[in-house]
């Protein structure tokens, strides 16, 4: 239709050129050069119709193929999207799949233990396990907890000293102590309380245990203590921390006489041998 419409365009502009020139030359204008004429005018108007027809076949091709290059690439680019989607999908299900397969249990296992190492160090192990109900043998428990550590110290501390060794099916002997009664240590003061000191024995297993005490409370209470965790006196005593030395301990003398007037360490060593 473009080309149609640019050749009419041509026609009219060359009629009236043709009508000039016939108006010029009509006295001297014979058959043969108004053949000649005609001819050239057609020839003229077949090139610019040839010329007008490649060029809009150039044209509506270059259309045509950008057209094309357009939606070729909308359609790689909507494929790319799809395929970066299921790619990210698979990631994060890859993700989640570990997340819930290795590092929760890894951190649930870290945090356990950091637990553990916390509680051993406060000396709160008792946390640590299921627990008993209610009007239980909890004492009964920590006697008996007690005695198996008091039994097992004690044997390691006579096998250094070389003593001999307790008989299991009589009654122990009389080189092996052990605890007669169950120890009664005087009830906990609350922290808020005035004139209390916190006293940590550390034992030579590695734990670590806090208690409460009263100022005035009387200075045999702290190896009365060691006793009922299963460190026998005849075999353990308690030092100070710093400056390193034994404590001393007299039945009237309180903790305040003794010097624990604040937050105090202690260790329990085992004594010396004597020759």
């Amino acid at each position: 239709m473009a080309s149609r419409g640019v050749v009419g365009v041509f026609l009219l502009a060359a009629l009236p050129l043709l009508c000039l020139e016939l108006q010029r030359g009509i006295p001297d204008l014979g058959i043969k050069d108004l053949i000649l004429l005609c001819g050239r005018i057609f020839l003229l108007l077949t090139l610019l119709t040839l010329i007008i027809s490649v060029t809009t076949s150039w044209v509506n091709s270059f259309k045509s193929s950008q057209v094309y290059l357009k939606e070729e690439e909308e359609k790689n680019e909507k494929r790319q999207k799809l395929v970066r989607k299921k790619q990210q999908e698979a990631q994060g299900e890859k993700a989640s799949r570990y997340i819930e397969n290795v590092l929760k249990p890894h951190q649930e296992m870290k945090l356990k233990k950091l637990e553990e190492r916390f509680y051993r160090m406060t000396g709160e192990t008792w946390k640590l396990s299921h627990g008993h109900k209610l009007g239980g043998d909890e004492d009964l428990v920590l006697e008996s907890e007690s005695q198996t550590s008091s039994e097992t110290s004690n044997r390691e501390a006579a096998k250094r000293r070389n003593l001999p060794k307790p008989v299991t099916k009589v009654s122990p002997p009389a080189e092996q102590p052990t605890q007669k009664e169950v120890l009664d240590l005087p009830e906990e003061p609350p922290e808020i309380a005035e004139e209390v000191v916190t006293v940590a024995l550390r034992c030579p297993s590695g734990r670590v245990l806090r208690r409460r005490f009263f100022k005035s409370c009387s200075s045999q209470v702290l190896f009365d203590w060691m006793m009922k965790i299963g460190y026998h006196t005849s075999l353990y005593s308690l030092s100070t921390s710093f400056p390193r030395r034994a404590l001393e301990v007299e039945r009237g003398w309180s903790l305040q006489d003794v010097g624990i007037t604040v937050d105090t360490v202690l260790n329990v060593e085992e004594k010396e041998q004597s020759n």
